[in-house]
């Protein structure tokens, strides 16, 4: 997989080069307003220049043809690079080293068909000083209610405050209750925030949080899939929640109701592989009901505070130990084959099943799950973990 699909080291190109590749990302990232795994894939196959003069001569299969025949005239890229700059921000896009492609391999692994929102972003257009890359290498994502109470914003304020003080960026979308909570809560520690909009990094959305995004900006990072100028479209936040999830290493629902979109960032969670966890509430409280609902239906592990927050994530930083070690012809021993041999070879079966099954922690579980996944000897499925091929052929 190449840099555009997020599998490659950055393209190394000189300063002229680099210019021209910049004006066609940035002319593309306009020309399609977000995913387009069809332009993606061209990207892939031909590189960013040829594809933006294809795009630009509309020599295009069909497929691109209609994505792209709206606003393949519009070429603005050039004003909106200034326009980011102006802004103390940049493009940041699979060229540069600080692209976050590690955190996009879920997307990068989703079936375009099935998935067609849930591709890798085209580019990412940020303001803020930090490295996009290494400011992600551990942070939580925290969504819940606009509509929030003063029992989900205690919560959501300790629990993002903590993390945050502990080293954790929290990444949210800069939304009203529960996501300006936790955004102001690692502010308020000197911790680190990420905001994640669903239009141009430029516009502060929704301008009741003008300054609080200014404030980001300044210490953390604002991101964005779209151009400078772009407004907020409603199917902009359903495509703008996978980004939340893909950023974090997991996703912590504080207060939702039935219809939340929390419930849409927890889906794209699952699918890309990253734990979802909910914070209960009163069962009287409707402001609750959607974290009851997940909890319930086994889409978000329970948890009451950062103590529990971290025994679902904070295995994923875990040094190699005793249950990732392997014997010496290569296959898992201790704790790693104890997993590995719990493991179904068709289906799958989630950690938390892993754990009921072989009297383990959730939190030992998903660090070896992590290793074996590393060796090659298992995989995950939208059906759970299972064992890999390679299980069978003792890791060879």
């Amino acid at each position: 997989m190449n840099a555009a699909g997020t599998g490659s080291p950055p393209v190394r190109v000189d300063v002229g080069e680099r210019e021209e590749r910049q004006l066609a990302w940035a002319y593309l990232s306009r020309v399609v307003l977000g995913p387009c795994p069809a332009l993606t894939a061209l990207i892939d196959s031909v590189g960013v220049r040829e594809a933006a003069r294809a795009v630009r001569e509309h020599a295009l299969p069909q497929v691109l043809r209609d994505a792209t025949a709206r606003r393949r005239d519009v070429d603005t890229a050039a004003r909106d690079l200034e326009t980011i700059h102006a802004r103390g921000g940049r493009l940041v896009t699979p060229d540069d080293a600080e692209w976050p492609a590690w955190r996009l391999l879920g997307l990068a692994q989703l079936l375009p068909g099935r998935d067609p929102d849930g591709a890798v972003p085209l580019v990412l257009w940020v303001r803020g000083e930090r490295n996009l890359s290494e400011f992600t290498e551990r942070a939580l994502a925290v969504v819940g209610a606009r509509c929030s109470t003063g029992y989900g914003d205690r919560i959501a304020g300790e629990i993002a405050g903590e993390l945050a003080a502990r080293g954790w960026t929290i990444v949210s979308g800069a939304a009203f209750g529960i996501d300006g909570i936790a955004h102001r809560a690692a502010l308020t520690v000197g911790g680190a925030t990420i905001a994640v909009l669903a239009c141009g990094a430029d516009r502060p959305y929704p301008a009741g949080h003008d300054r609080l995004i200014a404030r980001i900006a300044e210490a953390g990072l604002v991101v964005s899939e779209y151009p400078p100028g772009t407004p907020a479209r409603k199917h902009h936040f359903l495509a703008r929640n996978r980004l939340i999830g893909s950023l974090a290493d997991g996703v912590l629902v504080v207060e939702a109701g039935m219809r939340s979109g929390a419930r849409n960032t927890v889906k794209w969670a699952r699918r890309i592989g990253r734990p979802a966890l909910a914070v209960p509430g009163s069962v009287d409280s409707a402001a609750s009901a959607g974290c009851h609902r997940m909890i319930r239906d086994g889409e978000a592990v329970l948890v009451t505070g950062t103590a529990d927050v971290l025994a679902e994530v904070a295995p994923l930083h875990l040094p190699c130990t005793a249950g990732s070690e392997s014997s010496g012809d290569g296959r898992p021993s201790g704790v790693a084959a104890q997993i590995l041999a719990a493991l179904p070879d068709t289906g799958g079966r989630w950690p938390h099943e892993i754990a009921a099954a072989t009297g383990m922690e959730s939190a030992e579980v998903r660090a070896a799950l992590v290793a074996l996944d590393l060796a090659g000897v298992a995989a995950r499925s939208d059906a759970g973990w299972f064992r890999s091929d390679r299980a069978e052929k003792g890791g060879e």
